[in-house]
């Protein structure tokens, strides 16, 4: 199970190629989701091939058990289907907000 996945982690979702749509899209069925979802991919994938899918976490529940991720379009699924990728890290100010007096 991922712990610590917050809002702004980048992370990943292993998900299952179904079938071709057409000659760049291919539509993969993604775990605990329970609408298929379409990708543009120029590569040659086929019918049963694991594909990674990375995304931002935008949303997580109360209970921390459901995420939901960026992927456009939004996609909430388990926690424990994702892998986190990379941890936010808030960006560092190069000069106070106001200045020094003394």
């Amino acid at each position: 199970m991922a712990r610590g996945i917050g809002i702004g982690d980048v992370v990943a979702i292993t998900a299952t190629v179904r079938r071709r749509v057409t000659e760049d899209r291919v539509s993969v069925s993604i775990p605990s989701y329970s609408f298929p979802h379409s990708i543009r991919d120029s590569s040659k994938v086929k019918r049963g091939q694991q594909i990674e899918l990375t995304g931002e976490v935008t949303r997580t529940d109360e209970e921390g058990r459901k995420v939901t991720i960026d992927m456009w379009p939004l996609v909430t699924i388990d926690i424990d289907k994702i892998r986190l990728v990379e941890k936010y890290r808030p960006p560092k100010r190069k000069k106070p907000l106001r200045d020094m007096v003394n």
